[in-house]
């Protein structure tokens, strides 16, 4: 798995003009699946990113976790993470997984997130979406279940 992890001020997701997720201070998770990923690896990023201490403390260092912060996540499945732009012009996704495996296990990795107390609204799978977010700090990460 691969997700794109964005600290937030704010954050929403619309479908066809309609808001589906919106959230206050937290995190906008990008998250991308590929074939050989598991529930392992939806576990282990799930709790990597509720303990990540990139919120600041009363010194103003990044050391205060979202579970800490009582923060919202924001998680939107995004299988263009798996596109290969090495050859030619239009990127290839064919590491990315197919949405019969890929749904079950972005959903799983957001049932992970909330059996950890947090607040997660979704964008919803497979659509076209509008995904709004004031990025705080700015803040952004990569983060990637299997070694890169």
């Amino acid at each position: 798995m691969r997700i794109v992890v964005q600290r937030c001020k704010s954050a929403q997701v619309a479908v066809n003009g309609d808001v589906v997720g919106s959230i206050a201070e937290g995190l906008v998770l990008l998250v991308g699946v590929t074939h050989e990923d598991t529930e392992r690896d939806a576990a282990y990023l799930a709790d990597k990113i509720a303990q990540l201490r990139i919120f600041e403390d009363e010194q103003g260092k990044m050391n205060v976790s979202l579970l800490e912060t009582g923060g919202q996540v924001l998680s939107v499945s995004q299988f263009t993470l798996y596109g290969d732009t090495r050859k030619g012009r239009r990127p290839n996704f064919m590491a990315a997984a197919r949405p019969e495996l890929a749904e079950p296990l972005y959903n799983r990795f957001n049932e992970l997130l909330r059996d950890k107390g947090l607040r997660v609204e979704t964008g919803t799978f497979g659509a076209m979406m509008d995904v709004t977010l004031t990025n705080w700090g700015p803040v952004t990460l990569i983060m990637e279940s299997q070694p890169i």
